[in-house]
């Protein structure tokens, strides 16, 4: 069981309130990720994002800045909006980190949950579907580090085209992030590429059915057994209430935001709550509540890793640091321990 964390890069706050700019908290973020490999954890995802709450564009920059300074810990994204970036330069530059931190790159390819790339990029959101579909099967073979011979709908042939930096260790570890489509896990399937699963609402085990239907279809599909993880949001204090008051302000901002651009109704205090509690997406709380939450999800979806996203918002630098520290030296242990109990 693999344990690791993600980030949007999200724009925080100081302890007084104070914005940080988007320019400091990249490098409060390179800071976190130096944290997580002293602690223990075995890898960091960032986000790509093109909006004004955070921070993080360019992802594989960061990963590479983040590469140069750490020693063991895994560094990839989280995720790589594939259709509306060009596969091949998607593979030069985490080829360029995986040379970087000698072989501990690795991709999670996601149409993304947010639109705002596809217009920044001139793509037509008509072709949503066309360009994941296209796009990721001509970096399938990339991945794989031979020369490239492929056609599709959205770009011009190659014949037998090398792409540089070769890899050291081919191929490129590469994931499928899915948000609940089963469409989407049987694609993963077909491609014998691992699945990961975004569970940001509702109960963890609801996703069961689709643990259950990726397993099926790569037998179908003649693969091996592949790895299985999840994302979800969380956050890590000295004690529940702490967890939870720490994080209820900057996550209620956070989700109102979106909530505006999406039509959701505001989030209130209970539908919190929910939650964080055992049957919720939101694994907040102190360590041992945390930690069995994760073993519980991992056990009931037969997970190989589990990614917290532990940045929220506007919550500050301090906060999620404590977080990260007590995630690698408290909660790993306990999860294992408790996997390891049955």
């Amino acid at each position: 069981m693999e344990l690791g964390l993600d980030t949007f890069g999200d724009v925080t706050v100081d302890a007084d309130g104070t914005p940080r700019t988007a320019a400091q908290s990249l490098r409060d973020l390179v800071e976190q990720a130096e944290l997580a490999d002293r602690v223990g954890i075995d890898f960091i995802g960032v986000g790509e994002h093109h909006r004004d709450d955070f921070a993080v564009s360019a992802p594989e920059v960061v990963l590479g800045a983040i590469a140069a300074r750490t020693e063991r810990i895994r560094v990839g994204s989280a995720v790589t909006v594939l259709s509306s970036d060009d596969p091949i330069r998607v593979f030069e530059r985490f080829a360029t980190v995986d040379a970087l931190s000698n072989g501990r790159a690795e991709v999670i390819l996601g149409r993304g949950s947010f639109t705002e790339s596809f217009p920044l990029f001139g793509y037509d959101l008509a072709q949503y579907e066309e360009l994941f579909t296209d796009k990721l099967s001509l970096f399938d073979l990339l991945r794989r580090g031979e020369p490239v011979t492929w056609s599709g709908s959205t770009r011009t042939p190659l014949t037998a085209q090398s792409v540089y930096p070769q890899l050291e260790n081919a191929p490129l570890p590469t994931w499928i992030a899915v948000g609940g489509s089963p469409e989407s896990v049987v694609r993963a399937a077909s491609y014998g590429l691992p699945l990961m699963l975004a569970i940001i609402g509702g109960d963890p085990l609801r996703f069961t059915p689709y643990a259950d239907l990726y397993r099926r279809a790569l037998r179908e599909t003649g693969h091996d057994e592949l790895p299985i993880g999840v994302h979800s949001p969380g956050h890590v204090a000295d004690s529940d209430s702490e967890a939870r008051d720490q994080l209820w302000p900057h996550y209620r901002v956070y989700m109102d935001r979106i909530g505006r651009e999406r039509g959701w109704p505001p989030v209130t205090h209970i539908e919190f709550e929910r939650a964080t509690g055992p049957g919720g997406s939101l694994y907040v709380g102190s360590p041992d509540t945390v930690a069995a939450k994760i073993a519980g999800t991992a056990s009931a979806l037969g997970l190989s890793r589990f990614d917290m996203k532990y940045s929220h918002g506007t919550l500050g630098h301090a906060a999620l640091m404590r977080s990260i520290e007590l995630y690698g030296t408290e909660v790993i242990p306990r999860v294992r321990a408790l996997l390891a109990a049955g």
